[in-house]
């Protein structure tokens, strides 16, 4: 045999790198690995990274800072299985951060990471991958690509997988995408009811728990409830309930159930398989705060559909709630008292809470909660509405201080159902009064001043209840609520403005809050609104008209007409037409006027002497008092002054009703005193300041405005009463009345010589006597139309003759009267209807033409 000749080695070929091998400790180094072509590099690579972002959101931060993100995005479609498994992996971990998770949605990853649910996948890729995009769907943009992008089939499809983290993240990312109502419709076509029911059989709780809430939020949706109980969603709901070892999963299913307790069949479904009885049996049962309030909801829910509300009443849903409002949490209270609010549209529920529930709602007004305290007043409103048993059942349970106090709560919901219960109530006569009593009206006057609407139109509709009363009127006006309410005028809410008419056609009713209210500017804008077909409404119209009945002047002024209720009483001016647009002045503006060359003011005051002297002497006495240091003041100079503070007259008034002023009288005190010795004259500018101080203070006692009485006006009324009045039929009366004031006007006139008739001349020249432009009706010895049909008026209310005032054009103004004529010839006791006639004050004296007639458009008209 030949010798053995040793085989030599061969050396590697000079092209092959010897491996080597490196132990890495900075994450830098290990990033830039992420860039090697090598699979197992980048497979180790992607395991170290994994491991380091496992640790904190520090490493995840650092990581992206190192640019890793990136690289691993290009990783995850790699095409090695391990190195796409490893890089999701680390997506899956790092995408729990949200500057990662913004980097995510800028690279759109989405549509890579949802490439990877294929079933042909590893399941390690399904779970990391599910993983990121649970975490990226909670940004709502992210929520619409995945939903664009298909992603809602192959999560659905994953709901079955074996694997329970693939489950877990798949039905959580489903989950998060149904809170949009188009992934809500896609799921129910996708036909997702059957795996999430099978989710309620897992044995991990999280996974049941998910499966619920997602349960809840799609069975929002009729479509998707009706599946839920043909796959015997219903079953499984109730059977979880059941069982004590699912208390943790109680809440949720309760809520699913309540939203499927909103369809009829559904509850009538339940209550034949048992289950509504168990259900209401076991929220009493329970003492779970969550679980009773879930409760409350879901019959909240039901009791929407009268027919659900007919299968509750027979349930005795009514002792459920009752109990529920007595527990510790206002969270339950709250649930309580909304679901007796729907409850209360069945009558017999209504009924059944009246008898039990209403003393327990009270008692809930008085809560720190602004939540609870809302519900509770909620309920109470439903309740009384429509029923006086139930509105007498709060007063004995002592809930009216408690209401008024709710007036002034801090939501406004709670503020509107106060005043709804409140003026509920008040439609009993002794509630009414005890609820006034407790200041309704200053404590109405801040929610006037509310933004919210349905608060606005609540307390202006309380206000119109109230308004009722004069001293509820007069409170209302001290408390300042009176701007507000006129102010809500201009809403642009139907609701308010109609409401808040309604309420100042009440507070109209009184001379002083009429008054007031015009002052406000509300027959500026009740005009304003009565012009426009879209706002104006039946209240509007008789909001203006009652506040015009209260301010006569005006609205002779405006309207050119008073009817026989409108009774003119002392106060009363007529200053012609007024242009629509233009200021209605008061009296006092009108008298302190220059004199001009228009149509004088017309006014009436027939105050007795009596009460102008009893006036004129509590001035005096005033002054009196305030001047008794100086003895050169005499009683004569005292009276004097008080007179003319009290009425802007001097001495003359009795008989002419002269206007002066203060200031011309001191003027002609002065020029008396010229000549005087020095020594006097400083006495009596002594005197002059002290008298200046005393006019002062008597001003400021008697600040309101008096016109001057008109005694001749005074004596007329009396003449009448003593004449006229006893006259046994209303015809003689109005024939008696129309010669008289005729008489008092200048007599008659023949109808050819009217223009002869120089009324004009004579009325500038009381003008000019009075430097005024104000005349009393009195002072006029020569008058026209319109002077003499504002007479028989004025003499008319005051004996009770019921007759109406119309205003014409060119100075004509005429009187309408109402007469029955006597029953025709051998015909007794035949009532014929009155027939309405105007009477002739100018021409003939009494003579009553026929309304419609040829001769009343000829006395009406030039």
């Amino acid at each position: 045999m030949g010798k053995k000749v040793k085989k030599e080695i061969e050396p590697p070929p000079k092209d092959v790198f010897d491996p080597l091998l490196i132990e890495s400790k900075t994450a830098a180094t290990v990033v830039l690995m992420l860039g090697s072509p090598e699979e197992e590099v980048l497979a180790k690579a992607c395991d170290a990274l994994y491991k380091f972002a496992s640790k904190g959101d520090e490493n995840k931060l650092t990581l992206l800072g190192l640019g890793a993100v990136e690289h691993l995005y290009k990783l995850i479609s790699h095409e090695d299985p391990i190195v796409r498994r490893k890089a999701i992996m680390v997506f899956g971990i790092m995408a729990s951060n949200n500057d990662v998770k913004k980097l995510l949605r800028e690279l759109d990853v989405t549509n890579s990471l949802i490439s990877q649910l294929a079933p042909e996948e590893n399941v390690v890729i399904h779970e990391f991958a599910t993983l990121c995009l649970a975490h990226m769907a909670v940004e709502y943009t992210t929520k619409v690509q995945i939903f664009e992008q298909g992603g809602l089939e192959p999560l659905i499809r994953l709901l079955g997988s074996p694997d329970p983290d693939v489950k877990k993240n798949s039905v959580e990312c489903i989950y998060l995408l149904v809170q949009d109502f188009q992934s809500r419709a896609a799921v129910r076509a996708l036909n997702v009811i059957p795996p999430l029911l099978e989710l309620l059989k897992s044995e991990y709780p999280v996974i049941q728990l998910l499966a619920l809430k997602t349960l809840e939020v799609i069975t929002k949706d009729r479509e998707t409830r009706i599946i839920l109980g043909e796959n015997k969603g219903l079953d499984c709901l109730l059977k979880i309930l059941e069982t004590d070892e699912f208390s943790d999963l109680h809440v949720e299913a309760l809520a699913v159930l309540g939203n499927c307790l909103e369809d009829v069949h559904t509850l009538q479904l339940i209550q034949q398989m048992g289950g509504l009885k168990k259900l209401l049996s076991f929220v009493g049962v329970s003492t779970v705060p969550d679980i009773q309030k879930n409760a409350a909801k879901a019959i909240a829910k039901a009791a929407y559909d009268s027919e659900n509300r007919k299968i509750l009443h027979e349930e005795e849903v009514e002792k459920c709630l009752i109990n529920l409002l007595e527990t510790d949490n206002d969270g339950v209270k709250v649930a309580a008292s909304q679901a007796i609010s729907a409850m209360c549209e069945n009558l017999a529920s209504k009924r059944a809470f009246g008898l039990q529930g209403i003393p327990q709602l009270v008692q809930l007004l008085s809560s720190d909660n602004e939540e609870v305290k809302e519900a509770a007043v909620t309920a109470l409103a439903n309740l009384t509405a429509a029923s006086p048993s139930n509105a007498s059942a709060v007063a004995e349970a002592e809930g009216i201080e408690p209401l008024v106090k709710a007036l002034n709560a801090q939501r406004d919901g709670a503020i509107a159902n106060a005043a709804t219960v409140l003026t509920n109530l008040a439609m009993q006569e002794p509630f009414r009064v005890n609820i006034q009593s407790r200041g309704i009206m200053s404590a109405l006057a801040e929610p006037l001043c509310s933004t919210n609407s349905q608060v606005q139109s609540k307390a202006a509709f309380a206000v119109a209840v109230f308004g009722c009363d004069a001293d509820a009127r007069t409170e209302l006006r001290n408390a300042g609520g009176l701007g507000p309410l006129v102010e809500l005028l201009h809403s642009k809410n139907e609701d308010v403005r109609r409401n808040v008419c309604w309420a100042l056609m009440v507070c109209a009713s009184d001379e002083l809050t009429a008054v007031e209210l015009c002052r406000l500017g509300a027959l500026d804008i009740l005009e304003e609104i009565n012009l426009s077909t879209g706002r104006k409404n039946n209240f509007s119209e008789a909001a203006l008209e009652k506040l015009l009945d209260n301010n006569l002047s005006q609205k002779y002024s405006q309207m050119g007409y008073l009817s026989s209720s409108n009774i003119i009483t002392d106060g009363f001016y007529d200053c012609g037409q007024i242009k629509p647009g233009m200021k209605f002045l008061s009296l006092e503006e009108l008298s302190v006027q220059e004199l001009t060359d228009r149509r004088a003011i017309i006014f009436i005051n027939a105050k007795p002497r009596e009460d102008v002297l009893a006036v004129e002497e509590k001035a005096q006495d005033s002054s009196y008092e305030q001047t008794t240091l100086s003895p050169s003041i005499s009683r004569k100079d005292s009276r004097e002054k008080a007179s003319s503070l009290v009425s802007p007259m001097d001495k003359k008034q009795e008989l002419s009703g002269q206007w002066s002023s203060p200031s011309k009288s001191s003027t002609r005190e002065k020029g008396l005193r010229k000549g005087k010795g020095k020594k006097e004259e400083e006495k009596m500018k002594e005197v002059t300041q002290i008298i200046s101080k005393v006019q002062d203070e008597i001003n400021l006692e008697n600040s309101h405005w008096l016109p001057p009485p008109d005694f001749i006006l005074l004596d007329y009324i009396n003449d009448a009463s003593k004449t006229i009045l006893p006259l046994t039929t209303t015809r003689a009366q109005v024939v008696a009345l129309a010669q008289f004031v005729a008489d008092k006007m200048g007599g008659p006139i023949e109808r050819d010589k009217l223009h002869d008739f120089s009324w004009e001349l004579h009325i500038s020249e009381i003008e000019f006597e009075l430097k005024c432009n104000v005349v009393p009706i009195g002072k006029v010895k020569k008058g026209t139309f319109y002077h003499r049909a504002l007479l028989f008026k004025v003499v008319a209310d005051r004996i009770g003759i019921g007759c109406s005032l119309v205003r014409g054009e060119y100075n004509r103004a005429w009187n309408e009267v109402k007469l029955v004529d006597d029953s025709p010839q051998g015909i007794a006791g035949l009532l014929l209807p009155p027939q309405e006639y105007i009477v002739d004050l100018m021409f003939e004296p009494g003579f009553l033409i026929k309304q419609g007639s040829a001769e009343a458009d000829q006395y009406k008209r030039i």
